[in-house]
């Protein structure tokens, strides 16, 4: 195991020398083998970085202290500083109007950032598998995702890293078994009321059965090859979009020439005012295919002084032979 993540790590820049590393620590058999598993290379000198835990309790199940102590204790055994924090997500869900699942993915993230900047880490080390990389790409698939969903759980994400992402969850388990580690163990993980334990539980066991016994190294390569071609279709567009560009107003409006990119294909011309809002907003959270389609359909007709608002923040206007991407106060 400890081979397997040097070499993920090395092929794919994860760890330079002189890095600090936030770990994200659950408990749960996946956190607690990175911990160990980066801790062992650490030691072992073949790379020079140093390593913190952050461990969020989220105060949903009953054994969340257990949780919590559980990892203090092994990171106090390893010799390793541990920050934590108590937050009661499912109170967090219910006021802001959202899922416990996003609460709970916002709580821990918002806590990592804190932790690097309180400890001068540079990196953020999630324990994310190759069966979460494949989970993701089932899920993406069912809800009829393009390219970009297909690739699934990247290995590095800015400062985000992911060690563990070839390793199966079968191995990680037989790790944590042979060390001895006796990870916490989330029971939710089998309850079926979820999407995600759905494939996991149900889907992915199905297919292994019925069709293809190696699905995950099938759909793992898959999500490569996705990977691939959409790095060349993001280069591809950034060139075009240099070359259509007529000017940009910092972050508050982009302008292009509406003949150009109208000379486009329709799958480049989605490219461009999906790489336009990005570009505005770093984001391109609520902009759905239908905004897309509308906004290609409006400069097809190439009608003047013709808008439409994706949504409450973004106005895209044709005027003038040119297209208006700009942000609403």
């Amino acid at each position: 195991m400890k081979n397997k993540v040097l070499k993920t790590i090395i092929e794919n820049h994860l760890i330079e020398s002189g890095d600090k590393l936030v770990l994200g620590v659950s408990g749960g058999p996946d956190s607690i083998a990175m911990l160990y598993i980066l801790n062992e290379i650490r030691k072992s000198k073949k790379l020079n970085f140093e390593i913190v835990v952050a461990h969020v309790n989220h105060m949903i199940r009953t054994e969340a202290s257990e949780d919590e102590k559980f990892v203090k204790e092994n990171c106090e055994k390893l010799d390793i500083e541990f920050f934590s924090k108590s937050i009661d997500v499912q109170k967090l869900a219910n006021t802001n109007k959202i899922g416990l699942e996003e609460a709970g993915r916002k709580v821990r993230y918002e806590f990592f950032e804190e932790v690097l900047k309180k400890t001068d880490a540079n990196k953020i080390a999630i324990a994310h598998n190759k069966n979460d990389k494949v989970e993701t790409v089932l899920m993406n698939l069912l809800r009829g995702s393009g390219i970009q969903g297909l690739r699934g759980i990247e290995y590095k994400n800015e400062h985000y890293i992911r060690p563990l992402l070839d390793c199966e969850r079968s191995e990680i388990e037989k790790y944590c078994e042979e060390k001895n580690l006796n990870p916490q163990i989330d029971k939710t993980n089998f309850e079926n009321d979820y999407t995600r334990n759905k494939v996991r539980n149900i889907v992915i066991p199905y297919i292994e059965k019925e069709f293809n016994p190696n699905i995950l190294e099938t759909l793992s390569r898959l999500s490569e090859l996705m990977k691939q071609e959409d790095d060349f279709l993001k280069q591809q567009t950034n060139k075009i979009f240099e070359e259509i560009l007529i000017k940009q107003e910092g972050e508050k409006q982009i302008i292009l020439d509406l003949k150009k990119f109208n000379n486009q294909e329709k799958a480049v011309r989605s490219r461009l005012l999906m790489y336009s809002i990005t570009k505005l907003f770093g984001t391109t959270k609520n902009i759905e295919k239908v905004h897309i389609e509308d906004v290609i359909k409006l400069c097809e007709n190439n009608i003047g002084n013709k808008y439409l608002t994706p949504n409450k923040y973004t106005k895209i206007l044709v005027k003038n032979h040119k297209i208006y991407i700009s942000k609403q106060k």
